[in-house]
């Protein structure tokens, strides 16, 4: 199986051995090591592939569909004309994936340009990537800040990939990253300075992934405290501390 969503999916469904929602299945994977993907919607993709082969290989696919959007290996058959009925809905689930993360990733650069303008900064988005999302000026100071967002996954972690080759190309200067922590209620911030963040990079809180083409950021709240990848990273004076940026 050369396919990576397919075979790191056929794992974490053996060693669950019960039917997992997508969402699941992708998170398992990842935190395993068994996937490493450098699109913004992996869940999608892993969706979009097993949904395929169940419908290109009816019995012989070795996924099954339980039920709409969750998937088991082929113990338990599910009749070709069920699938073709569920599939239209979970397609368009698929594609509302991709629109809702260019969304959030755009919602969070706005927060954090707002956040900037109300503390007395002159910030604006940048229009081209050039691997900063925003530039601040105050008192003659120049700022670049790159701007993660996620929502918070059913694991209760925010997940963020940061590009490894802009975080090697933008070493030098006032350099900020804000990671946005997501929630239907509100919105935190994680505000790393660069060289907080390279002494995270080397203490192993902040992973290379993606064959060291990306760092993975976890950041996790337990017991009113925030985390970065492990208990042993309180990150708690880093939250919401704007003062930081200076």
């Amino acid at each position: 199986m050369n396919n990576k969503f397919k075979s790191a999916a056929y794992k974490v469904l053996q060693e669950a051995d019960t039917p997992l929602h997508y969402r699941e299945i992708t998170q398992l994977a990842i935190e395993k090591g068994w996937l490493e993907t450098e699109g913004a919607t992996p869940e999608a993709s892993l969706n979009a592939q097993l949904s395929v082969d169940i419908k290109q290989k009816g019995v012989e696919s070795l996924f099954a569909r339980s039920k709409p959007g969750y998937y088991t290996t082929n113990s338990d058959i599910i009749a070709p004309s069920d699938i073709e009925e569920k599939e239209d809905a979970e397609t368009e689930e698929a594609e509302k994936l991709i629109v809702d993360s260019g969304y959030t990733g755009k919602g969070g650069e706005h927060l954090v340009c707002s956040e900037l303008l109300f503390r007395g900064f002159n910030a604006s988005i940048m229009s081209v990537d050039v691997g900063m999302d925003i530039i601040a000026t105050k008192d003659s100071q120049l700022f670049s800040i790159q701007v993660k967002t996620a929502n918070l996954n059913r694991f209760e972690v925010y997940n963020f990939d940061v590009r490894k080759v802009s975080f090697e190309r933008h070493n030098s200067g006032n350099v900020y990253y804000v990671f946005v922590l997501h929630t239907d209620k509100k919105s935190d911030f994680l505000i790393l300075p660069l060289l907080e963040m390279e002494k995270k990079v080397h203490e192993k809180a902040i992973l290379e992934v993606g064959h060291g083409k990306r760092y993975r950021v976890n950041i996790k709240f337990r017991d009113n405290t925030i985390y970065l990848g492990t208990k042993a990273h309180d990150m708690s004076y880093y939250l919401n501390n704007w003062s930081l940026i200076k």
